[in-house]
């Protein structure tokens, strides 16, 4: 006998021993990735500045607008079956939507070439992070994918529903700190980053 519990779903912001497995328990991890843009006008870099700060995604985490954001939603379904006396695991699909909002400055044809300089680099240190974002979404995706196929059977499906939702919630946590942890670092480093990435554009341009 069979039956299906739909995984806990979670939405994140973001500016998300080893066990013999049964023979027939299969598993799958599903991603969709989609890319939506803000447009953003503005003639000089303060004026930029202003208008991320106020078109920018807003963030329930921090409260405050980005240049860009990850919206992330986990998901999916879990079936049980039972073994003998025992359950077990039978199938795992977890499902991970990411979905990148960046800007798009409206003014780039008509810039000079130091303004078009700093916003290429700026465009594309924005898309990175988010794009970073968006991977360490799916990494946990598999993560919990892997940590529910190893989950042994248990004498009640109640028993192992509850390790489900403890694996679940530990996965999501562990998801979360991950995110936090990459900000951290990527804002302490954006100023020294922004600088080598400039430094390298404008050394390839002289050297076309």
């Amino acid at each position: 006998m069979k039956h299906t519990r739909r995984l806990r779903t979670a939405v994140v912001f973001a500016v998300m021993i080893g066990l013999s497995l049964p023979l027939s328990a299969s598993a799958e991890v599903v991603v969709e990735k989609s890319t939506t843009y803000f447009q953003i006008g503005g003639r000089t870099a303060a004026d930029i500045d202003a208008e991320l700060a106020r078109k920018g995604p807003f963030t329930q985490a921090s409260g405050s607008r980005h240049p860009g954001a990850t919206q992330i939603r986990f998901g999916g379904d879990l079936t049980y079956t039972r073994r003998g006396n025992r359950c077990a695991i039978d199938d795992v699909r977890v499902t991970v939507e990411t979905k990148l909002i960046l800007p798009r400055w409206k003014n780039r044809k008509q810039a000079s070439r130091e303004m078009a300089l700093l916003w290429d680099a700026l465009s594309a240190d924005i898309k990175r992070h988010e794009e970073r974002h968006a991977e360490i979404a799916r990494q946990h995706a598999k993560q919990l994918e892997q940590r529910l196929l190893k989950l042994r059977p248990e004498r009640d499906c109640e028993i192992l529903q509850d390790r489900v939702a403890t694996v679940t919630d530990e996965v999501t946590l562990a998801h979360d700190e991950a995110q936090m942890r990459f900000d951290m670092i990527e804002s302490r480093n954006f100023q020294d980053r922004m600088l080598r990435i400039l430094r390298y554009r404008r050394e390839s341009q002289e050297n076309q």
